[in-house]
C-alpha cells in the first residue's frame, strides 16, 4: 500500500543532467559490487551461479526502485509507461521494480520547492496569497501538488513541476533504458525501442502545463458541450486559473472528493451507472471529442460521495485522436457488435494492428483475441466485469501468441494509447465489481 504523501520522507530531486546520470552510475556500480560480493560468496561455496541470478537479488531490485522513485521525472515515469504497456509479459522482477514506481513519489524538501516557486512566481510569492500548504496532498512522477488559497478566499491546487525534469526528459529515458537492459530485467526479445522514443515525446508534453492547461480546458468544454447532458453531469472537472499558471506551474480549482476506492462502497446500481459512464465517456473521447486523456492511472479518478460524481485529474497525457484511427475504431467496433471476423480483420488492417506481412495463422488468431476482448460488447444486457475472467485470457492468449506463433509487432502509437486507457477501464471495472450494458454505452457509434 502506498503512504500517504505527508508521512513520506521528503527527499530532494536531483535538477542537473551531471547529478541525475550521477545518481544512475552510482546506482549501476552499487549493482556490480553486490554482483561481486554474491558471486564470491557462492564460488566459494563451489556454485556456479547465472549472472541474471546475481543481478536480480532482492537488494538490487529494492536498489533500483528506490533509486528511479527518488529521481522522479522521467525515470519514474519510463517505469510507469513500461508497467501499463507491457507490465503483464514483463518478469516478476521487473514487476516489483515498478510496482514501487506506481506510488506516490517522495515530495521534495521545503527548500527545493521555495526555490522552484521563487523562479515561477517572483520571490514574493506568499504576500500573494492568503495560504499555502507545504505538505503535498499528491506527489507524482512529474510535479507534486498544494492546496494554495487565495486573497479572494478561492482555493485552488497548484501542481508544481519538480526542478530539472524538463531539460533531463531525453536523457533520463536513454539511461534508465540503458540500466534496464543492462541488469537483464527486459527481455532481449522485446523491442522497447517505439515505446521509449513516445515517453519522450509524452513526457515533454506532459511536463508543458501551459499545454496540459490547454488541454484541461479543451476537455471540459467538449464534456459540458456534449448533448447528453445525464452523461455531462456525470463528471467535475476542474477549471485552469491563468493568474498563477506558468510552464511548471497548473492552477487550477481544487475539488473536494474522496480516493477511488470510495466509490467501492457505493450500491450496486451506483456503481454500475458511474462505470457505465466512463465507458460513454471513453466512446465519446475516440468517436465524438476525438481527444484522449490517455493515461489510465486509477489516480486520476476521485469520486465525490456527496454528489455521486466523478471528479477527473491530469490532463497531462491527453491527445488527439486523428481521423483515420477513430473511423478505423469505430469500424472494429461494429465488427466486434455483429460478430464479423472478415469486417474485423479489414479493420485491423486499416489501422495498423496487423499487416499484409503477417501470417494467414498469425492473423487469425490476431483477430480471434481481438474478438474475445469485444465479448462484452456482444452481451445481451449487461456484462458481469466483477464476475469475469477476461483478463487473464487475455493475458494468457497474448503472452502464447507473442512467444508460440513469433507476433512481435508494434501497432500505431494512438493504438498503443486507446488500448491503455481501455485496458484500465477494464480492470477499473472489475475492482469496483461493476456491470456494464457495453452494447447500449456504444449504441450512438453503432450502425442499427
Amino acid at each position: 500500500m502506498a503512504k500517504n504523501t505527508n508521512e513520506r520522507k521528503a527527499r530532494a530531486v536531483p535538477s542537473s543532467r551531471i547529478g541525475r546520470v550521477g545518481r544512475l552510475g552510482a546506482l549501476a556500480g552499487k549493482i556490480a559490487g553486490n554482483v561481486v560480493t554474491n558471486g564470491a560468496s557462492q564460488w566459494i561455496k563451489g556454485e556456479r551461479p547465472a549472472l541474471s541470478a546475481l543481478l536480480l537479488t532482492p537488494k538490487n531490485i529494492t536498489n533500483i526502485a528506490n533509486q528511479l522513485a527518488t529521481m522522479r521525472g522521467a525515470a519514474m515515469k519510463l517505469g510507469q509507461l513500461i508497467s501499463m504497456d507491457t507490465g503483464d509479459f514483463l518478469p516478476p522482477e521487473l514487476a516489483t521494480i515498478l510496482a514501487r514506481l506506481r506510488e506516490d513519489a517522495d515530495p521534495m524538501p521545503k527548500a527545493q520547492l521555495n526555490a522552484t516557486l521563487n523562479a515561477q512566481w517572483g520571490e514574493s510569492w506568499h504576500d500573494d496569497l492568503l495560504y499555502f500548504s507545504y505538505a503535498p496532498v499528491a506527489a507524482a512522477s512529474i510535479g507534486q501538488v498544494h492546496k494554495v488559497i487565495t486573497m479572494d478566499g478561492k482555493m485552488l491546487a497548484a501542481k508544481v513541476q519538480y526542478p530539472g525534469v524538463r531539460k533531463s526528459i531525453s536523457s533520463d529515458v536513454d539511461n534508465v533504458a540503458t540500466l534496464i537492459k543492462l541488469t537483464g530485467l527486459v527481455p532481449k526479445s522485446l523491442d522497447i525501442g517505439p515505446l521509449l522514443e513516445e515517453a519522450k515525446i509524452q513526457l515533454h508534453q506532459e511536463a508543458d502545463y501551459h499545454r496540459e492547461a490547454s488541454m484541461l480546458t479543451r476537455y471540459k468544454d467538449a464534456v459540458a458541450q456534449h448533448n447528453d447532458t445525464e452523461l455531462s453531469h456525470q463528471f467535475v472537472i476542474p477549471s485552469v486559473h491563468p493568474q498563477l499558471t506558468t510552464d511548471s506551474v497548473l492552477a487550477m480549482d481544487f475539488i473536494e472528493a474522496s480516493p477511488l476506492d470510495a466509490a467501492m462502497n457505493a450500491p450496486q446500481e451506483t456503481r454500475n451507472r458511474l462505470m457505465t459512464s466512463l465507458f460513454k465517456l471513453f466512446f465519446n473521447e475516440i468517436f465524438g471529442f476525438r481527444l484522449l486523456q490517455s493515461d489510465p492511472n486509477l489516480a486520476n479518478y476521485r469520486y465525490k460521495e456527496d454528489t455521486q460524481q466523478w471528479v477527473l485529474l491530469d490532463f497531462g497525457a491527453t491527445r488527439e485522436v486523428p481521423d483515420d484511427i477513430a473511423l478505423g475504431y469505430q469500424a472494429l467496433l461494429q465488427s466486434a457488435a455483429s460478430g464479423s471476423q472478415q469486417d474485423m480483420q479489414h479493420a485491423a488492417l486499416q489501422i495498423g494492428l496487423i499487416n499484409q506481412e503477417h501470417s494467414d495463422a498469425q492473423r487469425d488468431l490476431v483477430i480471434a483475441l481481438g474478438m474475445e476482448a469485444c465479448e462484452a460488447i456482444r452481451e445481451d444486457g449487461p456484462y458481469d466485469f466483477g464476475n469475469s475472467d477476461l483478463l487473464p485470457r487475455l493475458h494468457d492468449k497474448g503472452v502464447a501468441l507473442t512467444m508460440q506463433h513469433d507476433f512481435w509487432h508494434t501497432p500505431p502509437v494512438d493504438a498503443l494509447f486507446i488500448h491503455r486507457k481501455l485496458g484500465g477501464l477494464y480492470m477499473l471495472a472489475k475492482r469496483l465489481d461493476t456491470q456494464v450494458n457495453m452494447r447500449a454505452a456504444a449504441k450512438p457509434w453503432l450502425t442499427p
